[in-house]
């Protein structure tokens, strides 16, 4: 099974709001996920996300792909703990 860490889309139309989830690959994008470990808000300012790194870190070292934003909110995530 590949497994990826992506966002969900959720909320209404032309507000969005995001949950970072870990999903099979193969699954539709608002479809069954393993385990929600985070949330995204695009349209909050400052600081708009939240994630689990450490269930993050989990999920990557057993072969999960994080999609390319929710790597660079990962990133975030590490300068932000870090400072």
């Amino acid at each position: 099974m590949a497994v990826a860490i992506r966002l969900r889309r959720e909320g209404t139309k032309n507000s969005p709001y995001y949950k970072i989830v870990v999903a099979d690959q193969r699954r539709p994008r608002d479809g069954k996920f393993i385990e929600i470990i985070g949330t995204y808000d695009p349209k909050k300012e400052g600081e708009n996300f939240t994630i689990q790194l450490d269930r993050a870190d989990y999920w990557v070292g057993v072969g999960a792909r994080p999609s390319q934003t929710v790597g660079s909110i990962m990133t975030k995530a590490r300068k932000k703990l870090a400072a």
